[in-house]
């Protein structure tokens, strides 16, 4: 009896034991596993470190590019009028990405209107209109008026043409074409929807005028063959089909005749007198005059030009309109005041005539004062000022090897630059 207690305490306390010694197990065993999984925990956390690192440093730059993108596309337009339907009109600008079509965007944008803008840039720059690009109420349209356009148009603005002597001379059959063909498209367009157009001509109509100063009833003085015929006659030819269409087929035009215009987007490399002595005064070169300076010409400067032409287009006046500054000065005049304003080292350097440079300009403007209340307003040296900066800022841009796209280099084939 002794015994079998005996053997049934020791196999309790062995059970005991087996019991403790699982139990100990078990805790090592768990002791174990939670330390690796605490060190697995670390080490992951410790890659997921090192990983988000990785990627920040990788990702970092691309979110700072993202929001200089978002800034960027979250444009801040020049203020736009509200105008109710009745009164907002849906307007075509060709060449509005040029020099003249642009700001004549830009006062159209700003005044309420719907913009279309229609451009091949062949002389013309997107950068010009840029900043309208996205607006609800602007459009631009990559299209050459040599090719016939179907929209939907209540105004039309036809600016499309090389109007500066090198860009003109370059391709003279292309500027008949846009002048003549063009015209014709914008006019036959007009005539579906029954649109007013305007048509940009210009005083090169009057050639070298026999008549001074030029009232919109002088015929001209024009060499029909000369190395500028291609764009004196192409526009004389085009009012020719505006009044054409105005009487056979009851086509609403008006026909504004514009003189030597200058100010901001003018291209760098256009040939004409203000550009080029700008330019030349401040990269310290000589000022080129052709002949001996005493050829005349009258400067407006832009701002006054687009008031012009919006005036003359809400008129009811169908007969040509010169638009212009009647204040003369000379060439060398011109140089002079440019180098004294830029306060310029260069020097003035003569070379010989260009053929067929008109001696005297100046435009009879009574018609304008007297039927549209229109006259310059801007001041000729104030005008000056603000193109020199225009000018200053963008030799600036390109010295900082900032990009700006450059117009096509306009060559001359035969005979020389003349002052326009």
């Amino acid at each position: 009896m002794m015994k079998k207690r005996v053997i049934w305490l020791i196999n309790g306390i062995n059970r005991r034991m087996m019991k403790l010694m699982f139990a100990l197990a078990l805790i090592a065993y768990v002791a174990s596993v939670w330390g690796t999984y605490t060190n697995m925990r670390s080490i992951q956390e410790n890659g997921e470190l090192k990983i988000d690192r990785k990627i920040e440093e990788i990702v970092g730059p691309l979110r700072e590019k993202i929001r200089d993108l978002e800034v960027s596309f979250t444009q801040k337009y020049p203020p736009v009028k509200f105008l109710s339907e009745k009164d907002r009109k849906r307007i075509l600008i060709t060449g509005g990405a040029g020099f003249v079509g642009s700001h004549l965007t830009d006062k159209l944008m700003m005044d309420g209107h719907e913009v279309t803008v229609v451009d091949n840039f062949f002389t013309g720059r997107k950068r010009n209109v840029e900043h309208w690009i996205g607006h609800e109420n602007f459009e631009l349209i990559n299209h050459d008026v040599v090719e016939p356009l179907y929209i939907e148009v209540d105004q039309i603005y036809h600016l499309a043409s090389p109007a500066s002597p090198p860009n003109y001379m370059y391709n003279p059959i292309k500027t008949l074409k846009t002048n003549t063909i063009g015209t014709l498209n914008m006019l036959g367009l007009a005539k579906r929807v029954g649109a007013r157009l305007l048509l940009a001509s210009t005083s090169e109509v009057y050639g070298d005028p026999e008549v001074h100063p030029q009232s919109e009833d002088y015929w001209g003085h024009v060499n029909p063959i000369g190395p500028r015929a291609c764009y004196d006659e192409g526009k004389r030819v085009a009012e020719t089909m505006c009044y054409a269409y105005m009487k056979q087929e009851g086509v609403e035009v008006r026909v504004a005749r514009i003189f030597n215009t200058f100010g901001s987007r003018m291209h760098m490399n256009d040939g004409r007198v203000v550009s080029n002595f700008i330019l030349q005064a401040l990269q310290g070169e000589p000022l080129t005059v052709y002949g001996t300076g005493s050829q005349t010409r009258a400067f407006q400067y832009v701002s006054d030009l687009v008031n012009g032409l919006v005036a003359l287009m809400n008129s009811n006046i169908s007969s040509p309109v010169n638009l212009g500054n009647p204040e003369e000065h000379t060439i060398l005049e011109f140089a002079k005041l440019i180098k004294s304003l830029v306060d310029s080292k260069s020097q003035i350097q003569f070379l010989p005539e260009a053929q067929d440079d008109p001696q005297r300009r100046k435009p009879d403007i009574r018609k304008a004062k007297m039927m549209l209340g229109w006259e310059p307003v801007v001041p000729l040296e104030e005008g000056l000022n603000k193109t020199i900066h225009y000018f200053s800022k963008e030799l600036e841009y390109q010295a900082n090897n900032q990009y700006i796209p450059k117009p096509k280099p306009a060559r001359m084939k035969k005979g020389r630059p003349r002052h326009n």
